[in-house]
């Protein structure tokens, strides 16, 4: 009778899975499957920079959040050992000793000579109490019970991913700032020179005082704009702070300049999210569970069998005789329980069972289509801004020509300085527009990595969730 389980077993709904990515990858990038060569876990590592991978490092062993999903998952894994317990009898050894005067007064029946004792009464039982799993009921609520805590697992991997993806993009932008204050360090150093230039022509009489004032506004806005960023880049190192569970005002990372090529990245098949995701796996466990509580609550309708009050020992007034086989004492007691009125509480609780089972599938559906939805965000992403920056460089090159010459004609007397100033605005606008592009390649290349799960392998969680033998199922 043990093996009768009701219930329906698990298989995961199909959902509609493409046969591949409607955006092609950008030039240069390659398929992958899911045990392609770059290991999952430190995909940071294929930007090459050493500080972030120092920052990364830093944050997994130091960030509160994930240091509280590690305990959530640590809960999670003794809840599902506290339900799966239940399928064991619960053996309990109970001694006790009893001594006891009874009075010489004592009342007793006429005929009786009333006399004063003492008494010794020493107990040495075993007791058992076990619930016979009839129908499954325990079975499912430990099924359940595993999924969930499978479904814990793979909410810390989410927040790993998310930690890792947060510090990469917030590091990119850090650095990003440090290439705009490069640049406009670099457009300062020029305006400074074309003021000097600008002041000698005037005490020359060449060039008006209106000249000068263009050249110092120019020099004093681009100076104000550099000073204005370093509000933007204390933001910054202060987010990373945070993440990696430094105070704010003990971390620090020293300027340095974007330098970083985006990386090519293994795209692989769309039925490769199924696997790698973790937040598709959380989903995926979460309706596991919601379905395993669907026998919980259908086999509340049927009997149940208990073993209770069950006990085998030993009894004696004397300790030298306790293990006497005279001694023994035992007592068996088995209780069943059949439902007969609830009031429509059982159907009610398994109609909730099954809606929640069905509200798990419609999660665990448009979770997948958020997955295929960020890849292809993130392909076309890429892909656009990687035309968009060529296109950008070759307007900074024909910018910094035509500063070139526009100079060139204010010293021979051919233009005002009016002519320069526009051609050093839109050389410095270029060269931004250009720089943060470069970030928005970077940003793009870290949401497609998240995108596609962290990496390039199968998730632990995946391969734990793999489903056993199934159970014998004799009700739907």
């Amino acid at each position: 009778m043990a093996g009768c389980t009701v219930g329906p077993n698990y298989h995961r709904p199909a959902v509609e899975v493409p046969s591949s990515f409607k955006e092609a990858p950008p030039a240069g990038w390659k398929a992958a499957t899911p045990n392609d060569a770059i290991a999952k876990g430190n995909w940071w590592e294929v930007f090459g920079d050493p500080k972030l991978n120092e920052l990364e490092s830093q944050a997994m062993v130091n960030n509160p959040p994930l240091q509280a999903a590690m305990a959530r998952v640590a809960q999670a894994r003794a809840q599902f050992r506290i339900t799966r317990a239940d399928l064991y009898p619960t053996v309990t050894l109970d001694p006790s000793a009893l001594r006891t005067r009874y009075s010489g007064t004592r009342e007793n029946p006429p005929g009786f000579v009333t006399t004063p004792y003492t008494d010794n009464t020493l107990n040495l039982p075993v007791d058992l109490n076990y619930e016979i799993d009839l129908w499954g009921r325990v079975r499912r609520a430990t099924e359940s019970a595993r999924a969930q805590y499978q479904a814990t697992e793979a909410d810390y991997e989410n927040i790993l991913l998310t930690l890792k993806s947060d510090i990469a993009q917030n590091y990119l932008s850090l650095r990003y700032v440090d290439t705009d204050r490069a640049i406009l360090k670099g457009n300062i150093d020029l305006l400074e020179k074309a003021l000097k230039l600008t002041q000698a022509r005037h005490s020359g009489g060449v060039a008006s005082g209106l000249d000068v004032s263009e050249a110092e506004t120019l020099l004093a806005t681009i100076q104000s704009q550099f000073v204005g960023l370093g509000v933007q880049r204390a933001q910054f190192e202060h987010a990373l702070a945070l993440l990696v569970g430094r105070p704010a005002s003990e971390f620090t990372v020293p300027e340095n300049p974007l330098a970083l090529e985006p990386p090519p990245i293994p795209v692989g098949l769309p039925s490769d999210l199924l696997e790698r995701r973790p937040d598709i796996a959380e989903s995926e466990r979460l309706m596991a569970s919601a379905n395993a509580q669907i026998g919980v609550a259908r086999a509340a309708f049927f009997p149940s069998l208990s073993l209770t009050g069950t006990s085998v020992g030993y009894q004696t007034d004397n300790i030298t005789q306790l293990f006497n086989l005279s001694s023994a004492v035992w007592t068996a007691m088995a209780g069943a329980s059949q439902p007969l009125f609830e009031g429509g509480r059982l159907t009610a609780n398994l109609a909730r069972t099954r809606a929640a089972y069905d509200e798990n599938v419609a999660n665990y559906r448009e979770q997948v289509l958020t997955g295929f939805k960020e890849v292809e965000d993130g392909l076309a992403g890429l892909r656009v801004l990687e035309d968009q920056e060529a296109t950008q460089n070759r307007a900074v090159t024909a910018a910094q020509k035509t500063a070139e010459i526009s100079t060139a004609r204010y010293k021979q007397g051919l233009a005002n300085y009016l002519e320069v100033i526009d051609a050093q605005r839109t050389v410095l606008d270029n060269e931004v527009l250009s720089a943060q592009l470069r970030e928005y390649r970077l940003l793009t290349t870290v949401q497609l990595i998240k995108a596609l799960g962290g990496g390039w392998q199968d998730s632990k969680v995946h391969a734990q969730m793999q489903p056993s033998a199934p159970v014998a199922n004799n009700s739907h």
